[in-house]
């Protein structure tokens, strides 16, 4: 898929966007040219309604067997400037994405041509948006490989490998340098597997030499069985997903570096795999986390907070950030709260948790806050622990977020639970496709590059 500013190609169908009126937004109707398709924005029209407009068209367009299609922008561009443009980029990039797939296939090209984009530095907003969706469609291509073919070590080096080409610092820390720092509660998971547990870390220095870089925490887990407290059959058929949190960093990671954002970020991603063995650990168990609390194993199927809980202490410690945003398929208990349409927030900090919001508005995507009563916190106390790792009363999604900002000290803090957005077996917009939908991508982007006084 190509996105290009018109320069004159010959193309098959035009795309014209209609402002107002009274058709529904997202209406489709032929135009009175035979080639031409019409889509409504409705009459007040958002960048997130253009997104969707460009991404139903194009596959609707290319359902009719379309190659090539002209876009004529303005009106988008009109009411809504850069964001219209390049909510219309994204859609349409987004809309054609392909998992990959071990098969002989052939995938026709498909180029789009942009026109009416006014006065705007349209190829400087085109260069900045496909370097988001590289992020983006990275993110979805690391959660859409089955368990076998991304281990710890294999989504180090994928990571690795990408992070390299745009002049990101890379640390992979081994089983070995992970142990030597004490990181209790990311072995307790990790030495379940045959496939030895990984810390990878991704430095972009893009900002200040001296200033404190900001943290993106994700979630890395390869694959979760449940461990001793085994998921269902059905349970276990999207949990190689587990690890979208990790690719979304690093996916954010990737389209800072290659935009150039004047931002200081490291990404920090504990991959491990959650499995059964003769070492898992087991309900009941105390474990020691990196930050010297000890933690009351209730449920080995809530290892996602523990490999977090070790890795937001590493990104204090040894990174010393300066606020800390994490992300993970963390709770079921959020899908059954929000669906598959909202993520999860929680925070430590009304200020922080505000530049998150404000990202969100810009990316699109939906974030709802959970509040974080005093009487929660007590859902996870322990008799024999500084803390448990499930809460005794229910409240899944909020006790998980308390579990973790109790190891964000004193640092700004946001936790997003992606467990009902980062993965789909049917598409809830228009520009995503069955199966990962790199859920926070592009609100990690955008809250980075507004940090950097960039939004």
């Amino acid at each position: 898929m190509i996105v290009k500013i018109w320069d004159r190609e010959p193309v098959q169908w035009k795309l014209e966007l209609e402002l107002g009126g009274d058709a529904a937004p997202l209406s489709l109707r032929m135009g009175e040219e035979g080639r031409t398709l019409v889509v409504a924005l409705g009459a007040e029209a958002s960048a997130e309604t253009a997104r969707r407009a460009a991404a139903k068209a194009v596959k609707a367009i290319r359902e009719l067997g379309a190659r090539t299609v002209l876009l004529d922008a303005a009106p988008a561009v009109d009411a809504l400037g850069a964001d219209g443009l390049a909510a219309l980029i994204q859609g349409i990039e987004l809309a054609c994405y392909r998992q990959p797939v071990w098969k002989e296939q052939k995938d026709e090209p498909f180029t789009s041509y942009l026109t009416g984009t006014g006065t705007l530095d349209a190829a400087a907003v085109l260069r900045e948006t496909q370097a988001i969706v590289r992020g983006v469609c990275f993110a979805r291509d690391l959660t859409n490989r089955p368990g076998n073919l991304l281990t710890p070590e294999l989504m180090a080096q994928a990571m690795a490998e990408a992070a390299e080409k745009v002049g990101v610092e890379v640390q992979v820390l081994d089983e070995g340098q992970t142990r030597a720092l004490g990181m209790g509660a990311f072995h307790a998971v990790g030495d379940s597997a045959a496939h030895p547990p990984r810390l990878i870390v991704l430095r972009w220095h893009g900002g200040e030499k001296d200033a404190a870089p900001i943290a993106l925490v994700g979630k890395g887990v390869c694959f979760d069985t449940g461990g001793y407290d085994l998921k269902s059959a059905g349970g276990l058929k999207t949990m190689r997903a587990d690890m979208a949190g990790g690719a979304a960093v690093c996916g954010a990671v990737l389209a800072l570096a290659e935009n150039r954002v004047p931002v200081n970020v490291v990404a920090v991603v504990p991959a491990v795999e959650n499995r059964i063995s003769p070492d898992s650990f087991l309900p009941g168990d105390v474990i020691v986390s990196m930050s010297g609390k000890t933690i009351q194993i209730a449920n080995t199927d809530a290892e996602g907070r523990l490999v977090l809980a070790d890795a937001i202490t590493y990104a204090i410690q040894k990174e010393g950030v300066a606020k800390v945003a994490d992300i993970a398929t963390l709770t079921g208990a959020c899908v059954r709260a929000l669906g598959f349409t909202t993520a999860g927030l929680m925070s430590n900090d009304d200020g922080f948790c505000g530049e998150l919001l404000d990202a969100a508005r810009r990316s699109g995507e939906q974030y709802w806050r959970f509040p974080d009563f005093p009487e929660y916190r007590k859902m996870i106390d322990s008799p024999v622990a500084d803390l448990c790792n499930q809460s005794s009363d229910g409240c899944g999604t909020i006790t998980a977020g308390l579990f973790l900002e109790a190891f964000a000290q004193d640092v700004p803090w946001v936790h997003l639970d992606v467990a009902g957005t980062a993965w789909v077996d049917r598409p809830r917009r228009e520009y995503q496709t069955a199966g990962a939908t790199g859920a926070g991508v592009t609100t990690l982007y955008e809250l980075c590059a507004g940090m950097a006084g960039r939004s």
